[in-house]
């Protein structure tokens, strides 16, 4: 295959600020060939920009989606429109790129997976996350075992929604203001933290959240405190915090810490992964940020090709959106909620003694 024949349905900020830019870096792969948009205006003005005939600008992406001349879709409209439009594409037969989180809700979710199954074609979900360097870098130190055994982390998401909301950024836009999903801001944003902890230390058994509540519209609770326990081991605390700032420096990050040394992100614009050992020595590791939108548009031309596999599937995006969900219950119903293992009723019964104490003793 040449160049893929992009249609794109949703012309708004993700689509020029994350999207574009990386399709601008594989123009020798892509081409952008129409684009919908509701507010057909919005799309016009884009297609100026970029020299692209009005005539493939449209108001109904259903319009779009009847012509024989386009190779695969990409998608970025509210997320309460993802299973709705994405079910279109895939009827029309098209291969597609699909922005996180797949549905708004868990029925949804699960009617999602359907689509695999029902139409044959190529389906990515945009969480450029798990495409970013420094946790597919993160992944890498952790797997090879350079700080031996994880044992626990912390993750720390702050940031101020309110500061943003009348400026020109993702927190402006009024769909993010006023959500028609559950869970606001922390399943639009908060999902990102929780997909790439999941790349990172795999599968979650179980998770037990509070949360701060607060009459806001764009994010249920003031903040978000959860513990999660991971299959292989890993336990931590994840706070996610919308309405604040962390003025201290360094800021808390993501600090992984390990039988024999400690992983520390501060940001992941910081560009730098710092790795301690607890025998004295350390290491500075360099990244590029941001690099999650390019690797997963070559991921997905590449897939197109058949030379790999899509790494995001709708599987792989379902097991996040389950853990925001999953979170968001455990707060309501204050209790432990089994995520990728089956609910338990029954507590279990340690052993006391030496014998049971004996491996924790230093």
């Amino acid at each position: 295959m040449g160049k893929v024949r992009l249609g794109v349905i949703g012309t708004g900020l993700a689509w020029e600020r994350l999207h574009y830019p990386a399709i601008q870096e594989l123009n020798d792969k892509f081409e952008i060939a129409a684009l919908a948009n509701r507010t057909k205006s919005d799309a016009e003005n884009f297609a100026r920009k970029i020299n692209l005939d009005p005539a493939n600008v449209y108001d109904d992406y259903n319009e779009m989606l009847k012509r024989d001349d386009l190779d695969a879709i990409d998608i970025l409209v509210p997320i309460q429109l993802n299973y709705e439009v994405s079910e279109a594409v895939a009827k029309a037969g098209f291969d597609f790129i699909c922005e996180k989180p797949m549905a708004p809700d868990m029925k949804q979710a699960h009617k999602y997976l359907e689509l695999a199954e029902k139409y044959n074609v190529k389906m990515l979900i945009a969480e450029n996350y798990r495409y970013n360097e420094e946790y597919n870098k993160i992944k890498e130190i952790i797997t090879s075992r350079k700080i031996g055994d994880v044992v626990c982390f912390i993750r720390n998401n702050i940031t101020c929604f309110p500061c943003e909301m009348d400026k020109n950024t993702y927190a402006g836009t009024e769909w993010r203001q006023h959500p028609r999903f559950p869970g606001g801001a922390f399943l639009d944003a908060a999902i990102h933290d929780i997909a790439a902890m999941r790349h990172i230390f795999g599968h979650i058994a179980c998770v037990q959240a509070f949360g701060k509540p607060q009459n806001e519209d764009f994010n249920p609770y003031l903040s978000v405190n959860a513990n999660i326990m991971f299959r292989g081991g890993a336990i931590g605390q994840y706070t996610y915090f919308p309405s604040g700032m962390e003025p201290q420096r360094p800021l808390v990050g993501f600090r992984i810490f390990g039988t024999m040394g400690e992983i520390f992100l501060e940001d992941k614009n910081s560009g730098i992964i710092n790795v301690a050992y607890n025998d004295g020595n350390s290491e500075q590791i360099s990244y590029t940020p941001e690099r999650g939108f390019y690797n997963e548009f070559l991921n997905f031309y590449n897939a197109l090709n058949g030379i790999e596999e899509i790494y995001v599937t709708p599987e792989v995006e379902f097991g996040d959106v389950k853990t925001v969900f999953d979170i968001l219950e455990s707060i309501s119903k204050k209790k432990i909620i089994y995520v990728d293992e089956p609910q338990y009723d029954e507590y279990i019964n340690y052993v006391e003694g030496k014998e049971r104490m004996q491996p924790y003793i230093q």
